[in-house]
C-alpha cells in the first residue's frame, strides 16, 4: 500500500490527516549566494540586515553596525544550516511515529523565503500545511510576524500555495523545551567540574524588543517563566535574566536589563564564573555567536570572570520530540 503526504499508519491501514505537511517559519540569516532582492548585490550580510532594518530613520548606521558582526564569521550565519537540520530531524521523527509529512522551512528575511517555500510545496502537490513559528516566546515580531508573512505570501501566490494554519500551542514552558535546555546547561559540567559548575551564576538571555511591543504581548512573562522552570530543573534557587541585541536607543525604550549589565552585576556580586543560557534562541546565529560569545565574554573577562555559554536546543532529541507531539496533536484535531 502506498503512503503519500498527509497519511498516518494506524492499525495496519492508512488514514487521512488534517495536514499533509509542516512549514517551519524562522527569521533567517545570510548564506553564500544572492538573496535576489537587489539588482546590485552589496554582500550577503548587508543585504540581510537591510531586509531586517528596512528604510527606517538612522537605518544605514544600524545596518553597517550589525553587518560588521557577521564579518567576524565570514559574512554569513549558521542559522539556516541549523534550522534546516531541525526540519530534517523532525521529518525523520514524524516518520518513526508513523506520520508521513514532509517538513519545509521558510524564512522571513532570507532565501528560501516563506513565499518560495510555499510555492515549492504547491508544486509538489501539498495542499494543507501546519505552520510552526521557530520562536519560543510570543511577540508581534515573532509568532504574529511569521504568521503574517505566510498570509501575505499566500495572497501573492493566489491559488498556487497550500493553506497554512499555524500551531497555536505555546511551548515556552513545554517539558521538551525545558528538558533540552537543561541538558544543554548540564553539558558544561564536565568541562567545568561539578563544584565550579554548581557555583557558577546562571544568566538567561532573550532578544530585547521595544517596551511598547512588550506591553501588548506575553513575551517578557514567557521568557521569565522559561528561565524559572529551567533554573528549577537545574536545582538552582536563584538566577538572573537579561535582554540582548537591542539597537542603540534611548534607555527604557527597549526591554532591560541588558545582558552585558547583568554579567557585570554577577561579577559585582562575587561570581567567579557565569553561564549564559540563550533561551530566546533555538539555534545558533549571530546574536548568540557575536552578541554573547564575543561581547558578553569580553564583559565577563573584563571583570575577572570566566564565561561559559550553554548550547541552544538545536536538534536535541527532547526538542524535536516536542515538535513531533505538536504536529501529531494538530493533525489529529486535538489542538487548535
Amino acid at each position: 500500500m502506498s503512503r503519500g503526504p498527509g497519511s498516518r499508519v494506524e492499525g495496519g491501514g492508512v488514514t487521512e490527516a488534517r495536514y499533509d505537511s509542516v512549514l517551519l517559519v524562522g527569521f533567517g540569516g545570510p548564506t553564500r549566494g544572492c538573496c535576489r532582492r537587489y539588482e546590485d548585490c552589496p554582500g550577503e550580510a548587508f543585504c540581510f540586515v537591510k531586509n531586517v532594518v528596512g528604510d527606517r530613520a538612522s537605518g544605514d548606521e544600524r545596518i553597517r553596525e550589525v553587518a560588521a558582526h557577521y564579518e567576524h564569521f565570514g559574512g554569513v550565519s549558521p542559522f539556516i544550516f541549523f534550522s534546516q537540520k531541525q526540519a530534517g530531524a523532525l521529518e525523520m521523527e514524524l516518520e518513526r511515529s508513523g506520520i508521513i509529512a514532509p517538513v519545509y522551512v521558510g524564512y522571513r528575511f532570507w532565501t528560501p523565503f516563506v513565499k518560495e517555500a510555499l510555492a515549492e510545496m504547491h508544486r509538489r502537490g501539498l495542499r494543507r500545511t501546519l505552520g510552526i513559528a521557530l520562536a519560543p516566546h510570543r511577540a508581534k515580531v515573532s509568532f504574529e510576524a511569521y504568521r503574517g508573512e505566510a498570509e501575505s505570501a499566500r495572497r501573492e501566490l493566489g491559488g498556487e500555495a497550500p493553506e497554512v494554519t499555524f500551531a497555536g500551542t505555546p511551548w515556552f514552558d513545554h517539558p521538551g523545551y525545558i528538558g533540552a535546555t537543561v541538558d544543554r546547561v548540564n553539558e558544561l559540567a564536565g568541562a567545568m567540574g561539578e563544584e565550579r559548575f554548581s557555583a557558577a551564576r546562571l544568566i538567561f538571555s532573550a532578544h530585547s524588543i521595544p517596551v511598547s511591543m512588550a506591553r501588548t504581548s506575553p513575551y517578557r512573562e514567557q521568557f521569565e517563566e522559561t528561565a524559572r522552570l529551567a533554573a528549577g530543573a537545574l536545582g538552582r534557587e536563584s538566577h538572573l535574566t537579561g535582554f540582548q541585541s537591542s539597537p542603540n536607543v534611548p534607555p527604557g525604550s527597549w526591554l532591560e536589563p541588558d545582558v552585558l549589565d547583568v554579567v557585570r552585576e554577577a561579577a559585582d556580586g562575587g561570581a567567579k564564573d557565569v553561564i549564559v543560557i540563550p533561551v530566546g534562541f533555538i539555534c545558533d546565529h549571530i546574536e548568540v555567536l557575536f552578541d554573547l560569545d564575543v561581547e558578553a565574554r569580553e564583559a565577563a573577562e573584563e571583570r575577572g570572570m570566566d564565561y561559559f555559554r550553554a548550547g541552544t536546543v538545536g536538534s536535541h532529541p527532547k526538542f524535536i520530540s516536542m515538535l513531533r507531539d505538536i504536529v501529531a496533536a494538530h493533525r489529529a484535531g486535538e489542538s487548535g
